[in-house]
């Protein structure tokens, strides 16, 4: 294994947020008070808090870089300035970023009540352990298509479900255009992916300040969900995947966001780049006015219009999709993402990779009939893509002419499949809600898991698929205790079924491998009376979930499903027909059910299809 992969954080690393004058960041301390510690980080002393129910001491919105504003937007993160004269309460959520919603834009949209953020939101919050010493560190990043979401998630149950022996830091970055504007101009002037960048910084935050609330800088996992499952595998691709284990060991990523990744100065980044400009009202800037460019113009905007432009160009897109996205800027992010992941040119050294079963329907408009519906959504979706290569992808998602039933989950392993049937559509409708899908979510998960297997560089990965009814997109979330949003899976699982998952994920973070001892299946599946519980989770355990290996019969993974009663009510929205609430109803008899299988032949041959995108790649225009 190269040494280089094995190196602690270098020196230069470790100060990269100390300041002149400040006390530096390894004579830092905190104060471990019971109600109120006190962290000093050098540039800044903060007052947190401490939490008697869950048994962490809180540390809510820490200032981790400067206001991104005016000269610095668009501009790679900075330190924040010293502040030593009085001590900082951390104790309630930072401001939101800026957000910019996806498409379509609502009829009753209102900016200032739905959109309105701060510029001013590169905080962090960390949850950490009473008396913590040297305990492995989880980073999470939120999601929302890089343009909506903050961090305000509250992960203090999986902390405690795995008896206080890791601590939880949240991030918060910017979004929107002002994370992810992207053009020739952007980066002549600026940098395209600031968004990314913000991320990274943190991730620096991390190394230099972590050990002053008891954290280990040497043993840090990112995860992340969504587009923060995207923002963890592009911070995995980040420089080429050149930093080894310089900023984190393992990443945990939950339905990946991988939406088609332009060139910095590509058709639709630029496009949407003169949209922006144009909604700002600095298209016809020109060099006889005072500021010569497009991008001083939009520097020098008011917040207030800059983030009116931003929602508004996001949310008039195309359906289901979000505007300012991560691109290739030849410098952060190098490559196409399935040729990096494939070639194995990742940072870090171990993976736990997740999709939900569901994936799509959120994504796209639910009222494809037809062969012709498809065909035209699919041009839509790839505009530059040619004829041939169309023609192509329709004939690797074919479908029996007609198909009729009701709506149900596939099992995954016998027909029909997800291809033409889901709780969400059947025929031409779950095709397309298939094909997103794989391409945007289960793909990526794929390749992830393909990236640290063992075939390249004697990495480490493991394969999930969240399959509990109706398993769409966001579903999971309530089972790594996430609050602060919908929880669409709430009421679908058995505690059961809730512990085990957040013990495989606490199970990576403190010991580099997820899969279940002995004894934490039995504790799990045992009450203290000691009734067993009917829970079926020893597919988990160790010995039995294989690491995904790649090739031949390695493609394994474990399918965290649930046995028994419940009743699914989905509901349409009778104005538009797009809109979907889904509620799921759980009956007495749910129990965990747990499986191995085999993720290559999955859906009649999701490893195919995969491989088929991976192939493709160089046939999409950038």
């Amino acid at each position: 294994m190269p040494s280089r992969l094995l190196a602690r954080p270098t020196s230069q690393c470790a100060d990269i947020f100390s300041t002149s004058g400040a006390i530096s960041v390894r004579q830092a301390t905190t104060n471990t008070s019971v109600t109120s510690p006190v962290v000093d980080l050098g540039y800044g002393i903060f007052k947190g808090y401490y939490n008697a129910t869950s048994g962490l001491n809180i540390f809510k919105g820490i200032r981790y870089a400067s206001p991104p504003v005016g000269a610095l937007r668009w501009q790679k993160p900075t330190l924040p300035a010293v502040n030593r004269t009085k001590i900082t309460p951390a104790t309630a959520y930072p401001s939101r970023c800026p957000q910019s919603n996806d498409a379509p834009l609502s009829k009753t949209y209102n900016f200032t009540s739905s959109g309105l953020g701060s510029e001013d939101c590169l905080f962090i919050s960390v949850f950490s352990p009473q008396n913590a010493t040297n305990l492995p560190v989880l980073v999470w990043i939120h999601g929302g298509g890089y343009g909506t979401g903050q961090g305000n998630n509250d992960l203090s149950e999986i902390i405690m479900t795995n008896s206080h022996g890791f601590i939880v830091v949240l991030i918060q970055y910017r979004l929107g255009a002002f994370g992810f504007l992207s053009s020739s101009e952007i980066s002549q002037y600026g940098i395209p992916n600031a968004g990314l960048y913000d991320m990274h910084f943190s991730l620096e935050w991390v190394q230099s300040h972590i050990t002053n609330f008891g954290g280990d800088p040497s043993r840090v996992t990112i995860s992340g969900e969504s587009a923060g499952g995207g923002a963890v595998m592009l911070q995995a691709m980040a420089y080429g995947g050149a930093e080894g284990t310089k900023y984190f060991n393992n990443a945990i990523v939950a339905s990946p966001y991988l939406p088609m990744q332009w060139n910095y100065d590509g058709i639709e980044p630029t496009q949407s780049y003169y949209l922006f400009a144009q909604a700002a009202g600095c298209l016809n800037q020109g060099a006889n006015t005072v500021n010569s460019t497009i991008f001083a113009c939009l520097q020098a905007k008011d917040t207030i219009t800059l983030q009116n432009a931003s929602a508004h160009v996001s949310a008039g897109g195309k359906y289901g999709q979000w505007t300012f996205l991560p691109v290739t800027d030849g410098k952060f992010i190098q490559k196409r993402p399935s040729d990096q992941l494939l070639a194995g040119e990742v940072n870090g050294l171990r993976i736990l990779s997740g999709n939900n079963a569901d994936e799509g329907p959120g994504f796209v408009y639910q009222s494809i009939e037809t062969a012709s519906d498809f065909e035209f959504w699919l041009a839509n979706l790839f505009p530059l893509m040619d004829n041939q290569t169309l023609s192509l992808v329709s004939s690797t998602y074919a479908i029996a002419p007609s198909v009729s039933g009701p709506l149900f989950s596939t099992t995954g392993t016998s027909k029909p499949t997800a291809l033409n049937q889901s709780e969400f559509g059947i025929g031409q409708q779950q095709r397309a809600n298939n094909l997103y899908a794989e391409t945007t979510f289960v793909c990526p998960s794929y390749w992830l898991a393909t990236a640290y297997s063992n075939e390249n560089h004697e990495r480490s990965s493991w394969k999930y698929q969240y399959s509990v009814p109706p398993s769409e997109h966001g579903a999971d979330l309530d089972a790594y205790q996430v609050f602060n949003r919908e929880a669409l899976g709430l009421g679908t699982m058995s505690p059961g079924f809730r512990t085990a998952v957040q013990e495989i994920w606490g199970r990576l973070i403190m010991y580099d491998d997820p899969t279940l001892p002995a004894q934490v299946l039995k504790s799990i599946t045992t009450l203290t009376n000691g009734t067993v519980t009917g829970d079926d989770i020893a597919a988990a355990g160790e010995g039995v979930w294989p690491q995904w290996e790649g090739g031949g019969d390695g493609y394994k993974m474990l399918n965290l499903n649930m046995t028994g009663g419940r009743a699914t009510l989905i509901e349409w929205d009778s104005a538009d027909g797009v809109k979907i609430n889904v509620t799921q109803y759980a009956k007495p008899g749910l129990k965990a059910k747990f499986a191995v299988v085999d993720a290559w032949d999955w859906e009649g041959g999701r490893g195919d299809r995969c491989q088929f995108w991976a192939d493709i790649g160089s046939l999409v225009p950038e």
